[in-house]
Order: C-alpha cells, then sequence, then structure tokens
C-alpha cells in the first residue's frame, strides 16, 4: 500500500508541475520562429514577411504587448495578421498598443472566430471529438479594431483581392472570412491570381482543406493561417494531438506543401483562451518568413528552430 501510495503521489505531483509550468511558464514564453520557403518569381529580391495570429489579446496583457511592439525591430517588409486578436470586449486599445509600432509597415490582415465572439468556458475534451457545434460568448467589438487598423493604413483581405507594392515587388492578394465559423466564401474571390506578381498570397484564419485546396487550384504560390495554436498540448515524439480544424497534425504549425505549387504557413500563435491560460511544448510564437525565388532555393523550406524573445532585440 504505501508502494501505491509513493506512486499516487509521484504522479500527482509531475501533473501538477507539469500544468504549474504549462499556466505559468511557458505561455509566456514568447519565441520568434524562422523559416525560409521558395515562393517568389524568378529574379525577385527576398522578402521578410512577418506573421502574426492569434493573440487573444486582454486589457491586462502588457508583457505580451510589449513583446510584439519590439518585432518592429525585424523591420519585415510585409507584416500579415491571420485573426484571432481580441479575447476582451475592451481589448482594441490593447491590441493597437502591441501593433502600433508595426503599423508604419505595409500590413494586411483577416478575421476569426474570436475576433467576432468572446471566449466562453468549453470542456476540454471537446477539442478530441468532431463537432459542428459551436459556442459563442459576447460579441466582440471586431469592427472597432477594423476601423482602427485600416486608419493606420492595413488591408483588409477578407473576401477581398488586392495587389500590395513593397519597394517595386507586387504581392497579389486574397483572402476570406474564417472558415471555422463557416463564414469563408471563396466564390467571392476565385479565379486565377495577378499574372504579373511575383507573389500570390492566400489569406485565411482557420487552414480547412476545403479553402486551401481552392487556393492551390487557382494556383496561389503561398497561404498563411492561424487557429492551431500548434495544437497548444504537444507531446514529445508525438506532436500535436488535435488541431481543432481539418488539417492533420502534422501541419499544426510551420510550413508544409499543399500539392504541386502551394506553400502553407501556420502560425502557433502568441495566445490561449483566458478559459484554457496553458500551453506544453508549444511556446507562443510569432514567424519571420524570409520568401525566396522558387529557382534559387531548394525544394524544401528551411525552418530555423524557434528562438528566444531575447533574439528579437
Amino acid at each position: 500500500m504505501q508502494s501505491w501510495a509513493r506512486i499516487a503521489l509521484a504522479a500527482t505531483t509531475t501533473a501538477a508541475a507539469g500544468v504549474g509550468y504549462a499556466a505559468g511558464v511557458e505561455r509566456r514564453r514568447w519565441t520568434l520562429r524562422e523559416a525560409t520557403i521558395p515562393v517568389l518569381a524568378e529574379g525577385t529580391r527576398p522578402l521578410r514577411v512577418l506573421h502574426i495570429s492569434d493573440l487573444h489579446m486582454t486589457p491586462g496583457q502588457r508583457d505580451k504587448q510589449r513583446w510584439v511592439a519590439e518585432l518592429a525591430r525585424l523591420e519585415p517588409d510585409l507584416v500579415v495578421n491571420t485573426g484571432d486578436n481580441l479575447a476582451h470586449h475592451r481589448a482594441v486599445p490593447a491590441v493597437m498598443a502591441a501593433l502600433a509600432p508595426l503599423l508604419d509597415r505595409p500590413g494586411l490582415f483577416v478575421f476569426g472566430s474570436n475576433d467576432y465572439f468572446g471566449p466562453t468556458p468549453k470542456n476540454p475534451a471537446r477539442y478530441l471529438v468532431k463537432s459542428r457545434r459551436r459556442i459563442h460568448g459576447r460579441d466582440l467589438p471586431w469592427r472597432d479594431l477594423r476601423a482602427a487598423l485600416l486608419e493606420r493604413g492595413w488591408s483588409d483581405a477578407t473576401h477581398a483581392r488586392l495587389t500590395v507594392d513593397l519597394d517595386g515587388v507586387t504581392v497579389a492578394v486574397a483572402g476570406v472570412d474564417d472558415p471555422h465559423l463557416d463564414r469563408d466564401r471563396y466564390d467571392l474571390v476565385a479565379g486565377r491570381p495577378f499574372p504579373g506578381a511575383a507573389l500570390n498570397l492566400g489569406l485565411t484564419h482557420s487552414p480547412e482543406p476545403r479553402v486551401l485546396d481552392s487556393f492551390a487550384d487557382d494556383g496561389y504560390d503561398l497561404v498563411m493561417a492561424g487557429h492551431t495554436h500548434g495544437g497548444q498540448l504537444r507531446l514529445p515524439g508525438y506532436g500535436a494531438i488535435v488541431t481543432n480544424c481539418g488539417i492533420d497534425r502534422s501541419r499544426a504549425r510551420g510550413a508544409s506543401r499543399w500539392g504541386v505549387r502551394t506553400w502553407l504557413h501556420v502560425s502557433a500563435g502568441l495566445g490561449t483562451s483566458p478559459y484554457a491560460p496553458v500551453r506544453f511544448a508549444c511556446p507562443p510564437e510569432a514567424s519571420l518568413l524570409t520568401l525566396v525565388p522558387r529557382s534559387t532555393s531548394t525544394d524544401a523550406a528551411s525552418v530555423t528552430p524557434a528562438s528566444a524573445a531575447a533574439d528579437v532585440g
């Protein structure tokens, strides 16, 4: 009996330590992940794209705001925000404070489910089974956030086709509304992208296969998404337990191929729901993507292991 008691005590202590680490340490271990992806037209200079997603910001998260603001030192050519910025009905000023130095750079955004609806308590077991039922919290002020971002010069790519000029390099962009809420209408942006662009870029919050297939069929070079939190809880040697969408676990974060031509980049994101404030083996992250011509790089993306927050500045 004493042996069983010691085993039970050890297991309980280990579990408590794991939860303490996941909630108190790792979810605040802000990380920059870097990758080089061969997607540009031949002869195009490399582009540095900063990918930010899933801030899930609340008003009091000042350490997160400071860390995101410091990313401006990277001097990206383009900033892409793939949604889920809000986790509180008074979080718009906090999001804008975090993004403020980056708003001087060219930027694009689409929204996610947690820009529209606030977080609610949920049974974690729901993520282990597929369900079409959605539980929504209170409406969030996404229109205020949109107006603030537009006023600072960023472009809303939601159900829009547009081009961005980055010092002589043309990027053609199309985006959809959040597929996790079935708000996507790819038919509104369907068709071949701008033929003269150095990069054809698709944006979506949730990387649902039906949307990725549509972008790939139309000939897009790169699709950027968030939503998965990289799995949020990952097991060493196994990876993400779930993705909370239709893609497989191996694509829960980072760069991968989608079909013959298209690349996919999924951000593991920078936040969590206030009701599930834990991360394990999956620190919160932003991604700096170096995009290079297809003809001057290998066929596989080169990924630099996630670096510590101190490396940002």
